[in-house]
């Protein structure tokens, strides 16, 4: 018998020290080369976009992924491809940790119109706010000094 799954993940992580270093002009050459990583690890992409400081993955993984092997290889590929290409030259990395929150199926096109429009949504909120919604949102515990 074939396995079946369907994981869809909002994966949220931001530049080191929350810099504003991804330059809105070469964010699409990232975000291509992002979804060629998710495509290598068999997973489906739904949307992906950011801001200066953060980004927002919606994808589905491959039963055979895991979670934190696909963001490790989405966060080491993509900072050696910036700094070998100079993509953003202000760029110094990603933050240690990520946020990965699980939705049903049927959630899929909030969230997709959802991250398209994070700048309108950044206008109203900061990207700390929007992260500690999320936390709250799904119950999780979180301690406010990492958010210094």
């Amino acid at each position: 018998m074939a396995t079946y799954t369907q994981t869809l993940y909002q994966i949220v992580f931001s530049t080191k020290n929350r810099q504003s270093a991804l330059i809105k002009e070469k964010r699409e050459t990232l975000f291509k080369y992002l979804w060629g990583i998710i495509k290598n690890n068999k997973c489906h992409l739904y949307r992906i976009n950011g801001m200066e400081d953060h980004l927002h993955i919606l994808t589905s993984l491959h039963p055979t992924v895991a979670l934190s092997d696909l963001v490790k290889d989405l966060k080491v590929s993509s900072s050696q491809f910036i700094k070998e290409n100079q993509v953003f030259p202000q760029f110094n990395g990603w933050q240690t940790g990520y946020g990965a929150f699980t939705y049903s199926y049927d959630a899929k096109e909030h969230l997709i119109e959802y991250i398209k429009n994070q700048e309108e949504h950044h206008k109203t909120m900061t990207f700390l706010d929007e992260y500690q919604n999320f936390l709250n949102e799904f119950g999780i515990e979180f301690y406010e000094k990492y958010f210094l």
